[in-house]
């Protein structure tokens, strides 16, 4: 199998899988990014609120003590003023945990002084991913933030219910101070594992999108090269493809230049001895002389019978498709027998036939080109000399092939000629025939990936010996 045949029969990856591939890693990368984007965007968002959240518990409790030592009712309003911060964020946070009331949570997170435009966000962050690890944690350590607020809460009602009745003692004040103090440790505490724990989620989404990034690209690149690989490999072998027929044309214009100019020639040059025959019979009155005329007028008709038959062999042969069939090597051995008894000789000939396979797969048209060729031409060549003259055929299965021998004892091949008998119009009598026959042999055996080998030796005889493989993809 030669080179370009091995190029043919390669399957590439259909181009098309490869396209469809690169579109969805490109989809995938979009809503990837864009999705990591908003949960990023959504993280700083929390990580703003508690900023907020931050700052309002501790103006606050700053608020508050100064009330506790002033009494100072502004105080107490700006106290609750700034407490109502987180205290809005932890009823949109119970709110998205039991209710889901996504109304009550954006007015609880306004509440809590986010900003309008970053609300969607947050929600859907909450709502789609609170069971996630490092929001999840961040949710608890809120929920335990929204306890230390309430707790607060409870020491400023306490502390204004008793200014309120003027009981406040300087024990209390110390007391008070103290509660509201141990709460802003813990709040402050509790603020910043919040803020660590969405940073430490920031991060990891960092990470894992620089991954996935890396993956979709890596698999768009060798997608796009692969694709590109193929395009230059079809580039190839369509560029060898048009190298091979453009080398296959110049044979063909040099083998039909020639052969027009042969063909010309041969089938002028019987007509032009038949013109000349008729002048001299014209003007003939021996009767035995007028046939002697006839009969070469008979044998110019036979050459160009023959020669427009191997011209119909060389046309199917070039033309018709390889069709593989069962085709009888017995068969064809009579049939060809038969249609060549009206060769000059041919009835002197012995014909023997040793056929130990006769049904194969192979294509029937080029078989009968190939037998009625060879055994032709063995005719043609037989030496009339020689007290007995033989023709052998011999088909036989050896070494996994098929095998088609047809051997003589006729007048041979010289040595100088070997190398040129199975050229286009090569011949050593062109009485005998067109130079043809060996060409269209050839060439019918080369159409069924066949090979033929030629012995012979000259004034001794010949045998020539075809190999037909059983079968063959065409």
């Amino acid at each position: 199998m030669s080179k370009l045949q091995a190029l043919k029969n390669f399957r590439f990856p259909n181009v098309f899988i490869l396209i469809l591939i690169v579109f969805i890693s490109c989809a995938l990368l979009i809503c990837i990014n864009f999705f990591t984007i908003k949960i990023l965007s959504a993280n700083r968002a929390y990580v703003n609120g508690e900023s907020h959240y931050s700052k309002g518990q501790k103006d606050a409790s700053r608020h508050l003590i100064t009330y506790l030592f002033t009494k100072n009712p502004m105080q107490w309003k700006l106290y609750l003023e700034e407490l109502k911060v987180p205290q809005g964020d932890g009823i949109a946070r119970i709110t998205l945990l039991k209710a889901g009331d996504n109304k009550i949570a954006r007015k609880g997170f306004l509440i809590g002084r986010n900003n309008e435009d970053d609300l969607d966000d947050i929600i859907w962050l909450f709502d789609n991913f609170k069971d996630v690890s490092f929001l999840s944690k961040a949710i608890k350590e809120w929920g335990k933030g929204d306890k230390l607020i309430f707790d607060l809460f409870v020491v400023g009602q306490q502390i204004n219910a008793k200014i309120e009745r003027n009981l406040l003692s300087p024990e209390d004040e110390k007391k008070y101070l103290n509660e509201i103090s141990t709460i802003s440790d813990q709040l402050t505490i509790n603020q910043r594992n919040f803020s660590n724990t969405l940073g430490e989620g920031t991060r990891k989404i960092k990470d894992l999108l620089i991954i996935t990034n890396i993956f979709f690209i890596l698999i768009i690149i060798c997608s796009v090269c692969l694709y590109y690989s193929i395009m230059v490999k079809r580039l190839l072998i369509s560029k060898k493809e048009t190298e091979v027929k453009n080398e296959n044309l110049i044979i063909v214009n040099r083998e039909l230049d020639r052969f027009v100019y042969s063909a010309s020639h041969d089938l002028r040059s019987p007509i032009t001895s038949l013109k000349g025959l008729i002048e001299i019979t014209a003007l003939e009155d021996d009767v035995e002389q007028v046939r002697d005329y006839l009969q070469m007028m008979h044998q110019s008709l036979a050459r160009q019978d023959q020669f427009i038959s191997d011209i119909i062999d060389y046309s199917k042969n070039k033309r018709k498709e390889v069709i593989m069939e069962p085709v009888s090597l017995k068969e064809l051995c009579n049939e060809a027998i038969l249609q060549l008894m009206h060769i000059e000789n041919a009835n002197r000939i012995k014909f023997t036939q040793e056929l130990l396979v006769d049904q194969i797969e192979s294509d029937g048209l080029r078989l009968k080109i190939i037998i009625n060729n060879l055994l032709s031409n063995a005719i043609k060549y037989a030496d009339c000399n020689k007290q007995e003259m033989f023709i052998t055929i011999r088909t036989y299965f050896s070494e996994g092939l098929n095998k088609i021998e047809v051997s003589d004892n006729g007048i041979g091949i010289h040595d100088d000629h070997k190398a040129n008998i199975f050229d286009m119009y090569f011949g050593t009598n062109k009485n005998k025939g067109s130079g043809l026959g060996l060409y269209i042999v050839k060439e019918a055996v080369e159409n069924i990936r066949g090979d033929i080998s030629v012995f012979s030796e000259n004034r001794v005889g010949s045998k020539f010996i075809v190999t037909i493989p059983n079968s063959y993809a065409v």
